[in-house]
């Protein structure tokens, strides 16, 4: 499958679950931007659209979070390199992460990728595990993969393949030394799972600071606390279809 030319993509050349996917993908990009989680013209969303996870949603190279709307998204093929010799060519590090994470992590039908400010320092220090502190770093208990073996920028399959395989059967990667990556089936949870993240890792930052102590949940009270979250699962839907409505006042034309 060739990418799809972003000046054409619209709703009616494609079916109505790409185009949901699409709307969804784009406000998760313009959300980034109002949480300040963004970084430059750096970092990724996808989404897959196929059942095999080979062909997905990217956002094009270099083009700022707060600009782009669900025509722009590159649709690519994980088996189709030819992609990189083009003038469409996605972001190097784009292609050989997501790519193999879509293509290898059956449940990681959306990976957002950024390097929010307290989930980002939280990935630098020597031990960077979410302590179950509070209820919403407890969300995260026996439910996040950490990588300690970060290898630069990732620009190559090996890499791609590295970062699929320690995501095992979790859906939040702390990336040691550079981020985070939260996967889920829609973007609405995958969005949920990135939002409590950082909000997360701020609560450890503030804490750490601190200087005292970390009061650290039992084992049993953190498992309680992380089960209980999972009945609420569905808050995911309700608060991002919120912040889209929040959109759809403010900057609409990411629907287009």
């Amino acid at each position: 499958m060739q990418t799809v030319n972003s000046a054409t993509a619209s709703a009616a050349t494609m079916s109505d679950e790409e185009w949901a996917m699409r709307v969804d993908l784009a406000a998760a990009f313009r959300l980034c931007v109002k949480f300040d989680w963004h970084e430059s013209i750096a970092n990724h969303f996808s989404a897959s659209v196929s059942d095999d996870g080979k062909q997905f949603l990217l956002n094009p190279k270099w083009q700022h979070f707060s600009t782009i709307k669900a025509s722009d998204l590159l649709l690519l093929d994980a088996d189709d390199s030819s992609i990189m010799e083009s003038e469409n060519a996605p972001e190097p590090s784009a292609w050989s992460i997501h790519g193999a994470v879509h293509s290898h992590v059956s449940h990681a039908k959306v990976l957002l990728h950024c390097h929010p400010p307290y989930a980002t320092a939280l990935s630098c220090l020597k031990d960077p595990e979410i302590k179950p502190i509070d209820q919403n770093t407890a969300r995260f208990f026996n439910r996040m993969a950490i990588d300690v073996d970060f290898g630069g920028i990732a620009d190559d399959e090996a890499e791609g393949r590295r970062i699929a395989q320690a995501f095992g059967n979790q859906s939040n990667l702390m990336m040691g030394n550079h981020g985070v990556s939260c996967a889920g089936e829609t973007v609405a949870e995958a969005f949920e799972h990135l939002y409590y993240l950082e909000r997360a890792a701020k609560t450890m930052m503030l804490a750490y600071a601190s200087g005292q102590p970390l009061n650290v949940m039992s084992d049993e009270l953190a498992e309680k606390t992380a089960s209980t979250w999972e009945v609420y699962s569905d808050s995911a839907f309700a608060h991002f279809d919120q912040l889209k409505a929040m959109l759809d006042s403010s900057e609409p034309d990411y629907k287009t």
